[in-house]
């Protein structure tokens, strides 16, 4: 689930008093925490009341009103945008979180409503919309990855050849494999793989979905290994629905790429999945990892 994150405003933060050095400290290494557990989707502290504005709606008027505004208890400092399994979860982690203000202070969770919520008003055609409009919002905000020099892996599994236009089918071959991993024997780690591969430009491209194996053990009659080489990655995260991947993935080749003056190397582009990712909702945190040179 999804839950917003609040940081209510106190007489310190209204008065645009600071952080000090050691709570930012503190903060930080809170931040990273949370990034590091697939938690956190965004986080933001907000400049006092009186540098905002609210704007007052009554039929066709539109008045605009100038802080800073009186209820102190109702206003916000700073918020956090979370994904996490349960509510309890989102308190757990909130009971580790650094006192914000130098007083007392209150932090509110909210859930955010999610397609389901919304009964049979939310249509498969407007959730479509808002699945675009989110696909939209990836394209244009697509986080900077960090670079790993990757060891050589094996990952086994299901392969099937793609179009395009075909490639929307990838889930139901999810769907084929993952009852099957418990037939490979020699697994290494708990994570899952979808690895892109024998691409050509226009065409299509193959896609395997597996698991990393120890090379040398007998497989599924169905199944084949595709051969990972160490080298340097590229290693962008995805957050929220598996279904606006493709979205990421242009934002990858078509903005990313071309601004950052490298090259991909001769090696299959992966997906991983780790515990972070649920795959019964399609929701959570994983990585996209492409191979460059250098």
């Amino acid at each position: 689930m999804k839950v917003m994150v609040i940081v209510k405003a106190s007489k310190e933060s209204e008065a645009g008093e600071m952080p000090s050095e050691q709570l930012l400290v503190d903060m930080g290494k809170f931040n990273e925490e949370l990034v590091k557990a697939g938690i956190m989707l965004a986080g933001e502290g907000l400049h006092p009341s009186s540098k905002g504005v609210r704007v007052q709606f009554s039929g066709k008027d539109r008045t605009v009103i100038d802080g800073p505004f009186a209820e102190t208890k109702e206003l916000i400092a700073g918020y956090w945008m979370w994904q996490v399994k349960s509510l309890e979860d989102a308190i757990a982690w909130v009971k580790r979180c650094p006192n914000p203000m130098t007083s007392d202070s209150e932090i509110e969770i909210r859930p955010v409503f999610e397609p389901a919520d919304f009964g049979e008003a939310m249509t498969p055609e407007v959730q479509a919309r808002e699945e675009r409009l989110r696909g939209e919002i990836t394209r244009y905000n697509l986080e900077p990855p960090r670079f790993e020099q990757t060891r050589e892996m094996h990952i086994a599994g299901i392969n099937e050849t793609y179009t395009f236009a075909t490639r929307d089918k990838i889930p139901a071959q999810w769907s084929r494999f993952a009852p099957q991993i418990a037939k490979l024997a020699g697994r290494v780690g708990d994570a899952s793989y979808g690895i892109c591969w024998h691409y050509k430009p226009g065409v299509g491209f193959d896609y395997l979905t597996g698991v990393e194996v120890r090379g040398g053990n007998e497989m599924p009659k169905d199944f084949i290994q595709v051969h990972i080489p160490a080298g340097r990655h590229a290693v962008f995260t995805h957050r929220g629905r598996v279904s606006s991947i493709a979205e990421t993935l242009e934002a990858i080749w078509t903005k990313w790429l071309p601004n950052s003056g490298m090259q991909v190397a001769d090696s299959p582009s992966f997906e991983r999945y780790g515990k972070e990712f649920d795959p019964t909702g399609g929701m959570g945190r994983f990585e996209i990892w492409l191979p460059v040179k250098g």
